[in-house]
């Protein structure tokens, strides 16, 4: 397959110079490519059709892990390998590590980014379902200088849909600075190793000092909706210890909620099961990392 002609290429150094180049388009004209493993696909296929390309990979300022008093930073050019391979992030975001870690291949994960995907959003993807899980929030700019945060919950709309306009650019995905007893992890199920995931989930815990559940956070990928929240099983965890029979109840309570498909991955009664294997030891895992283990 072939892109339909591309007229424009540009390759800014700045995140003011590719706000300007946007700026001379109509909306929808030129699209930003960070690492272009989702966006060349949707181009050969032609389901974008962009007058310009505008390449991010020489933005410095877009790249790199930052950490102050505790909250942590992630520029939207960061690659999925140097998100795995950063031994610093605190056990409260694990799950980033988890996810960057299998996604897709070594090619994908030395090209790929952060800030593509959650732009992206497609709807079997690991990292909108993380940052959705670990309460991220997104920091946008425009060419006339503001800037606003959006937060995971306000900016997934829907597969493909995010809260992001046609003017602005994503600078970071930011996470608050965690309490003291969180931990996080993230785990799929494909149909090979590193595939997209059939049912992604992201546990996030915080434990009081006597060890029980006061906050917990639980998010889908691979469901025909997108990236989503799971209620049921974050209210089934409270004032939980996180033993075995208590994540149980939790997932069942998430797989008799959530509406799952069938498709040639899998039906829907196996989405239910899987959200109840993989999520009870996606949760344990979580568990043990807020207790520090």
């Amino acid at each position: 397959m072939y892109p339909a002609r591309i007229e424009h290429y540009e390759r800014p150094q700045s995140v003011a110079e590719a706000l300007a180049a946007l700026g001379r388009f109509e909306p929808g004209d030129a699209i930003f490519l960070a690492g272009g493993m989702s966006a060349m696909q949707a181009m050969k296929s032609r389901m974008l059709q962009p007058r310009c390309v505008i390449d991010l990979q020489d933005v410095a300022e877009l790249q790199g892990v930052t950490r102050e008093h505790g909250a942590l930073r992630l520029g939207a050019m960061t690659r999925y390998a140097a998100i795995a391979a950063d031994a610093a992030i605190p056990s409260a975001y694990q799950a980033l590590r988890d996810a960057a870690a299998h996604v897709g291949d070594r090619q994908v994960r030395n090209r790929g980014t952060i800030g593509g995907s959650v732009s992206w959003n497609y709807v079997a993807s690991c990292m909108p379902a993380t940052v959705l899980g670990l309460r991220g929030a997104m920091l946008l700019a425009a060419a006339d200088g503001s800037t606003r945060r959006v937060v995971a919950d306000d900016f997934f709309l829907g597969p493909l849909e995010t809260a992001r306009r046609d003017d602005e650019i994503l600078l970071a995905v930011e996470f608050p600075a965690p309490p003291a007893h969180c931990g996080s992890a993230y785990a799929k199920w494909g149909l090979i190793k590193d595939a997209l995931p059939v049912v992604g989930i992201c546990v996030m815990v915080g434990l009081d000092d006597d060890d029980k559940c006061v906050s917990a956070r639980i998010a889908l990928s691979g469901l025909a909706d997108g990236c989503q929240r799971a209620s049921a099983g974050e209210a089934s965890l409270l004032d939980s210890e996180g033993d075995e029979q208590a994540i149980a109840v939790a997932m069942d309570a998430i797989a008799e909620s959530v509406e799952t498909q069938s498709d040639q991955s899998a039906d829907a009664d196996y989405r239910r099961q899987l959200i109840r294997s993989v999520g009870r030891e996606v949760a344990a895992r979580a568990f043990a990392r807020a207790r520090g283990q």
